[in-house]
Formats: structure tokens, C-alpha cells, sequence
């Protein structure tokens, strides 16, 4: 049951994929691709070798790109299945729990695309899966599988520290505290350090890029605010209502259940990590990688709830009302109507995803959005470039105002002939102005008011525009000449870490 379920995941994911366009970030990520390094503004390495291989492998299609982002969902529809076992759980505790993964909107959003939070999921779960082996068995010598994962998963992305340490210090409030004695646990710490210490070297000699980012964007005001009722409501949303049960149940059970408080520091881990995550930065996705833990405990408290006969017929209609509500809503997460199509069923069903940053909005919500005029921006910026004499387009370079327009820039833009982009914003910055010598450069965004004091010259020379991308993507492109200042004294005055 949960092998077929997984294979709904991936085909759901593989079909999905192939509309629309390129997400803003996987335009970036494709970009980090071209310049592996040990570290990047806003991620560890991980998501750029990820883009690396999948783009040697198998090319730069939309398929192609979202290809190991489907596997990685369906593979976590399986290990929810094995948490769920290990739990104690039989196959209706698996496939209860498999479905909640299956049919949660946050996951059928998050795995559509490729980005670290699509692999986020197995390497939170599956260091839970190694502490309940571990408390399950006494076998110490699974810590250095533990520390391996924990350190790819810091190499994936920074909040698996989060999780780590909520584990561990679920561990120290319980009476498994005694498993942390053993030298295998130093040992997998050790072992999760050193995997860390490359991306920890590259913050070291940037001084923190990461921690001035997040800086910037509390005072920017970007993310939506959330208020600890509000972010648990957005969660309930995201998990699917239907679910809501299942999950509670699953915090109940590894609290309080007579079997289930074994693993009673599992719960805390969960608890501990919602902690810190409301507290310091509610964005309503960064606690999805700890909920499969919950459906599958929770899985483990129904089944053996509903074990008495006169209840079987509970199942098959509660899980017909979880697919029922699930189908319903995962049109409004996944790309698999036209967008006026979708316009049109959003409306009907007075749904939208929730907001995450404070971005005025078009007819499309932002995470369709940013799919759409990638490739027309491109274009159009190629018709400015190839309308410039050919002994001009030879110095002429080609400025983003952020990574979204310079990763279009950078994929689409070799077809047209035109060079690779630069940016102040984020990565980009730190890749730095190439050969530009500012004599001759089209500017994306920005307006004649600013642009004109730093130039000797400038026009507008076209309109970017897309009647489903988000508004900030519409934009005038001017064509600028004759930069006052020296590239290099201007440089670090574009830096954008927003």
C-alpha cells in the first residue's frame, strides 16, 4: 500500500512538473550551479551540485530539473511508511500515515520544484528514524550514520541544526539520556562536523553572509508576520485539516502512550523545533519537515484505537474524506490546470495558498507566479542586445536587479547569444561584475530617475511584462552608457542581500 502511494507521489510530481515555467529560485539555484563553491549568501552547497548533476544528467528541461525533487517525495512517502513500522504501526498505520504525507498541500507544493526544501524532509527523518533504531535496539554504532546524515543535511540547508538539536535535547529530558554517554555518539558528532566544517569555513572567511541576510530581511519586512495561533492555523492548512487528528494524535502518542512514550524524546525533538522556529522565524513551511514524525505516530495511535471491529468502517471513509479534500485542493498547489483555468477553480473554491512574504499580487498566488515570463523577459532583453551594433555587444553587459532576472538571463539567454548576467543580489554579488566596464550596459528594472546621474546616457529601450507573473516582474529595460565611476568603485554599492 504505501509502495503504491509512493508511486502516485511520483507521477503526480512527474506530470506536474512539465507546466509552466521555471520557479524564480531554480533559475538561481541553476545559476550557483555554474559557480559550486563551498557556500553561497542564502544556502549551504548542496541544492547547487544537486542542480549540477540533474543538469549533466539530464538536461535543462523543466522534467529533467524537478526529476530528483519527485523521487525525493516519493521516497519520503515510503519512510513515512518505515516511521510508522518502526513505530510499531501495522499496514494500516503505514498507509494511514503514507496518505497524510501524500495528500498534505505544504509537501505537494514544496516537492514540485527543485530547491533544498524538497529534500529537507528525508534528512530530518531519517536521523529520527536512526534515534528510534537506536532506542529501539541500544545500537550505539548508528550515531555515525546519524552524525553522516545530520552533516548532509547541513550542507543541504542550516535549519537541520534545528532539528538536530531538538533531538538531542529531547534525549537529555528523557531517561534515554544514557545513549548519549556512549563514545559512538561523539563519534557521529564528529562525523556530522567535519561533513559541516567546508560550508562553516566558506561562512567563516565571508563573515556570516547568511546571518546579515536574515538581518535585512526582518527590517525589510518581506516575510508575513505570524503570531504563534496564526502560524499553528497556516500548519493545519498546509498538513491538510483532515489531518490535524492524525498528527495531534501522533504528539499524543509519543508523550503519553504506553507504548509510544518510549520515544518520548522524539516528541520533544518536534516540540523543541516548533519552539525555535516560531520564536526566531515563523516562515509556516520550515517546521514541514518534522510533521511525517507525527503522522506516522499518530498512524500507530489510530489503528490501534480503531482495532475493535465495530470500528473498521471508520478507515475506508475517513480515508475517502482525506482524498476527497486532498484532490480538491491540489489543484491550488500544483500546476495541473491552464492558469485561466485555474483562476477560475480558485475563485469557485475561495482558496488561496497562504502568503509567506508581503509581495503585491497578480491574478496568480506567488508560488504559480514566479513560474511565468522568465523566458519573454529574456527575450526581450535579446532584442535590446542584438539591436546594438556588433562591435557594441561585445562590451555590453547585462544587469539584473535580482537573482530571478539574471538566472533568466543565465539560462535562456546563450540561445539568444547574450552573456551571462550580473547582480548585486545575493550570490551574484559575490560572483562580481566579470568584464564589465560599465561603457555599455542594459539594465533590467530600476528607473530614468535613478539611473541617469550614473550614467552619461540613457533610454528606455523595451517592456517587460506577463499577464500571470508576480507584478514586480514588470519592468522597464533601459539601455545605459558611459558609466561616471569605475566598475570597481560602484560595485560594492549594488550589493543586495534581501
Amino acid at each position: 500500500m504505501v509502495a503504491v502511494i509512493a508511486a502516485v507521489k511520483l507521477l503526480l510530481h512527474l506530470y506536474a512538473g512539465r507546466h509552466y515555467g521555471f520557479f524564480v529560485d531554480e533559475l538561481y539555484y541553476l545559476a550557483c550551479a555554474q559557480h559550486l563553491a563551498w557556500g553561497y549568501v542564502d544556502q549551504p552547497p548542496l541544492i547547487a551540485l544537486i542542480a549540477k548533476i540533474a543538469r549533466a544528467l539530464f538536461g535543462d528541461s523543466l522534467s529533467a530539473i524537478r526529476l530528483f525533487p519527485a523521487i525525493a517525495g516519493a521516497g519520503m512517502v515510503l519512510l513515512t511508511g518505515l516511521l510508522a513500522r518502526e513505530l510499531g504501526g501495522g499496514r494500516f498505520a503505514q498507509g494511514l500515515a503514507a496518505l497524510a504525507f501524500l495528500l498534505a498541500p505544504g509537501f505537494l507544493a514544496l516537492d514540485h520544484f527543485l530547491s533544498m526544501n524538497a529534500f529537507e524532509p528525508l534528512l530530518w527523518m531519517g536521523c529520527a528514524l536512526l534515534v528510534i533504531r537506536i532506542i529501539r535496539t541500544g545500537d550505539a554504532r548508528l550515531w555515525m550514520w546519524f552524525g553522516a546524515l545530520a552533516g548532509i543535511g547541513l550542507e543541504n540547508k542550516h535549519s537541520m541544526s534545528i532539528f538536530g538539536f531538538g533531538l538531542v535535547a529531547g534525549l537529555l529530558l528523557t531517561r534515554d539520556r544514557r545513549i548519549l554517554r556512549t563514545r559512538w555518539f561523539w563519534i557521529g558528532g564528529m562525523v556530522a562536523f567535519l561533513i559541516f566544517l567546508p560550508n562553516l569555513l566558506w561562512n567563516i572567511q565571508h563573515r556570516f553572509p547568511f546571518l546579515e541576510l536574515q538581518a535585512n530581511i526582518r527590517r525589510s519586512g518581506r516575510d508575513v508576520g505570524l503570531s504563534p495561533l496564526q502560524f499553528f492555523g497556516q500548519e493545519t492548512l498546509a498538513m491538510l485539516p483532515l489531518t490535524l487528528p492524525i498528527w495531534l494524535a501522533g504528539l499524543w502518542y509519543l508523550f503519553f502512550h504506553r507504548e509510544g512514550k518510549a520515544f518520548r524524546a522524539l516528541a520533544w525533538a518536534w516540540t523543541i523545533a516548533a519552539g525555535v522556529i516560531v520564536t526566531l522565524s515563523p516562515r509556516v513551511y520550515y517546521l514541514f519537515p518534522a510533521f511525517p514524525l507525527l503522522f506516522a505516530a499518530g498512524g500507530v495511535a489510530w489503528e490501534q484505537w480503531l482495532a475493535a471491529p465495530r470500528w473498521h468502517w471508520i478507515k475506508p471513509v475517513y480515508a475517502t474524506l482525506m482524498v476527497t479534500m486532498g484532490a480538491l485542493l491540489a489543484p491550488t498547489l500544483l500546476p495541473l490546470l491552464p492558469p485561466e483555468t485555474y483562476i477560475r477553480y480558485s475563485t469557485a473554491l475561495h482558496f488561496q495558498p497562504p502568503r509567506i512574504e508581503t509581495h503585491r499580487l497578480g491574478p496568480m498566488p506567488q508560488l504559480f507566479a514566479d513560474q511565468f515570463g522568465w523566458e519573454e523577459m529574456a527575450a526581450t532583453v535579446a532584442g535590446v542586445f542584438n539591436g546594438l551594433p556588433p562591435a557594441v555587444r561585445a562590451k555590453t553587459c547585462i544587469f539584473g536587479q535580482n537573482y530571478g532576472q539574471a538566472g533568466a538571463i543565465d539560462l535562456y539567454g546563450p540561445k539568444y547569444g547574450l552573456p551571462r548576467a550580473i547582480s548585486g543580489h545575493q550570490s551574484y554579488f559575490l560572483w562580481g561584475p566579470h568584464s564589465c566596464t560599465g561603457e555599455s550596459v542594459i539594465v533590467m528594472a530600476g528607473s530614468l530617475e535613478s539611473l541617469e546621474p550614473q550614467y552619461a546616457a540613457v533610454r528606455k529601450a523595451a517592456h517587460v511584462d506577463h499577464p500571470y507573473s508576480m507584478p514586480y516582474e514588470h519592468f522597464d529595460v533601459f539601455y545605459c552608457q558611459g558609466l561616471k565611476l569605475p566598475v570597481s568603485e560602484v560595485w560594492p554599492h549594488v550589493k543586495n542581500w534581501d
